[in-house]
This record gives structure tokens, sequence and C-alpha cells, in this order.
């Protein structure tokens, strides 16, 4: 196994945002597996919408850049302890494994930067907002130039 091989193997992520309403349980979900493969799901009900899930492999440049940002934002060393808890109006969770350490995040969605600097910990969870959009645009390319479609 090469180097870079090798450091792609010891990372994973999964991001999920969602809440259940008037349209059922509505959610966006992306998943990084250790070999690869990218899983995305996104269930919308509105206007009786259909869930759309891609599957695809990234190569290991790919994982490799996504482990830089996530390295770089130092997530690794916060803590969901002083963040909104998860409410009617939804919940975001983050899992991330990066060598030998494995964080859990869970928090309300955030509308916002007035909602981050309203919280107990506005630099961790800056940190965290940061980050998913980050995590979010690179999928949203990634599925657009593989699939043709447009996800919200």
């Amino acid at each position: 196994i090469s180097e870079s091989m090798a450091d792609a193997q010891d990372f994973y992520l999964r991001y999920y945002v969602g809440h259940k309403g008037q349209f059922g349980h509505e959610f966006l979900e992306i998943e990084f597996r250790p070999d690869g493969k990218l899983r995305y799901a996104n269930n919308s009900q509105y206007k009786n919408d259909v869930m759309i899930r891609k599957e695809c492999f990234a190569h290991r440049s790919v994982l490799n850049e996504l482990k830089r940002i996530t390295e770089e934002s130092e997530i690794m060393q916060e803590d969901d302890s002083l963040w909104p808890q998860p409410d009617r109006v939804g919940r975001q969770e983050l899992e991330i494994v990066l060598g030998d350490q494995h964080i859990s995040f869970t928090t309300s969605k955030i509308g916002s930067l007035a909602d981050v600097n309203a919280c107990k910990d506005p630099d961790g969870l800056r940190c965290f907002y940061y980050l998913v959009q980050d995590i979010k645009c690179m999928v949203f390319s990634l599925i657009a130039l593989h699939f043709k479609i447009k996800p919200i």
C-alpha cells in the first residue's frame, strides 16, 4: 500500500442534518468511507419530491484533501457539550475517525452565524459550521460533476 493510500485508510467522515416535520423525515446525509466510497442521500418530501441517493468511489487524492481540510479545521480539538442541543427544528451530526481519534458531535440546526455567535461556545461551533460548509460544498461539486444532477 502506498503512503497516500495508507493516509486515506485511517479516515472516515459522516455528516447528517435533518428534521421530522410536516413533510416527514427530511434529511441530508454524507458519508466518506476509508475505502473511498462516497454515499450521499437527500430526502425531501416537499412538493412530493423523491429521495436522491448516490454512491461512487472517490479517488484517494479526494480523501486526502478532505482529510487535510478536516485536520486544518482543528475540529478534533472541539467539544460539543456547550453547543445547542437538537430540538424540534432539527439536528446535525458529524462523526469523524482520523487516525486513532474518533469524535462524534451532535447539535441543533444552525440557521446563520448569528445562531453560532449566540451559543455558549461560539468559537467551537464556528469551527463546526465552517467545516460543514466546506464538506457540503465539496460533496455537491463531486456529485454534480459525477452524476450531472444539481443537489440542493
